[in-house]
């Protein structure tokens, strides 16, 4: 079990830029993150020395190039090479850094651009193996292993098209009034759902996220520093990471969480039955589900008997779930994504969503999942937190 993470809290949550299509190169989402969360700390620029960026479009780019761009003098920095899982491993890193005084305040930012035909571009050379086992034979892309981890499960559980449909119109209902969603504006009905058009095997348009540009991100800090400014602030009671577990698994079915859960739980000193919501990273319905499994919200296979008597909206009484719409609603801005769930925990734990509020939020849970190596995500983190 690691170590505590005592002293050291999450604050100034922001979420912005969300477009379809950009112009914009990468660093200047990165920027706006950052100078968005400097207004909302009223921390002056001189008073960040550490960095932490996710981005798939940053390149030429780096994040010590970044530094330059913004004038940062920093003692910290750390690019996050691990997609959905990002958010929550920068949280791990910039939280260690901090308590071991290696950084006083430390900028964690997930941020991409979204030019035209970007995606296919992006697909097309993500990992040597997309290169040289995938785009050859026409197969690149994210819905082709999803269609199969998705018919696998389906196999295996009994799991229907109808249990990955409630995800969908839930998290589609949670984004009401969430600016900066996408969809937000765009009802969902069950039967809109199962309609919609075939994509990949079991895969509908529905299940599949919408590509965009945006960021994400939230200062990590000493938890005096933060109540001597007098900002709202979170506490983090676990936090833990696990990457290529399982590895021998034909298909992927189960991840990190189902590891390290026990003890993310025993350090936590509370389980999922005390959780007050639920984010998952909602790359595909089946991910959402995988997560609820692994982290104990349910046994092995037991999701889909866990979401039909579970309500999942934000006003449901049950377990809000991806409470700002998540990535099936808002999009999915490249590493942006791995850290949409937990910035939205941050607002909801101290109570200022910028969409519905939860009421009596007080603790979440968030769940990581990335690198889709074109056969299965090699990468689970989560998160437990607790609003101060």
């Amino acid at each position: 079990m690691s170590a505590s993470y005592a002293g050291v809290v999450l604050t100034a949550p922001v979420s912005l830029g969300y477009t379809r299509i950009s112009t914009h190169a990468a660093p200047w989402f990165v920027g706006a993150a950052l100078e968005a969360m400097l207004k909302a700390s009223g921390l002056l620029k001189s008073a960040v020395d550490g960095l932490a960026v996710a981005s798939f479009t940053l390149a030429p780019d780096s994040v010590v190039t970044l530094t330059q761009y913004y004038g940062l003098e920093a003692r910290f920095l750390e690019s996050l090479p691990f997609g959905g899982a990002s958010g929550i491993v920068a949280l791990r890193r910039a939280a260690r850094a901090v308590q071991c005084g290696d950084a006083e305040v430390i900028a964690c930012i997930g941020a991409d651009t979204n030019r035209t035909e970007g995606f296919r571009d992006l697909v097309a050379n993500f990992s040597g193996f997309s290169v040289d086992a995938s785009w050859p034979y026409g197969a690149a892309g994210p819905n082709l292993p999803f269609s199969l981890i998705t018919a696998r499960y389906m196999a295996e559980t009994g799991a229907t098209r109808e249990d990955f449909g409630r995800i969908c119109v839930a998290q589609r209902a949670n984004a009401h009034g969430f600016s900066q969603a996408l969809l937000g504006g765009k009802s969902l009905s069950m039967e809109q759902y199962l309609g919609a058009r075939h994509v990949a095997g079991p895969l509908h348009l529905f299940d599949c996220v919408m590509p965009c540009a945006g960021a994400e991100g939230f200062l990590v800090m000493s938890e005096d520093r933060a109540r001597s400014l007098g900002i709202p602030y979170v506490h983090i009671l676990a936090a833990e990471e696990r990457h290529n577990a399982f590895a021998s698994d034909d298909v992927q079915l189960r991840a990190g969480w189902n590891v390290f859960a026990p003890q993310l739980w025993e350090q936590a000193g509370c389980g999922p039955q005390d959780m007050h919501l639920l984010q998952t990273y909602d790359d595909y319905p089946v991910i959402s589900l995988l997560q609820m499994e692994g982290l104990g919200f349910c046994a092995p296979g037991g999701a889909p008997g866990f979401v039909r008597r579970t309500a999942l909206t934000n006003d449901g009484g049950g377990l809000p779930h991806n409470t700002s719409g998540g990535q099936l609603s808002v999009g999915q801005a490249g590493a942006a994504g791995g850290f949409l769930g937990l910035v939205e925990a941050l607002r909801q734990v101290t109570g200022r969503a910028l969409g519905q509020q939860v009421a009596g939020a007080r603790r979440a849970v968030v769940g990581g999942y990335g690198m889709i190596n074109y056969d299965r995500g090699l990468c689970a983190a989560a998160a437990v937190l607790e609003g101060a």
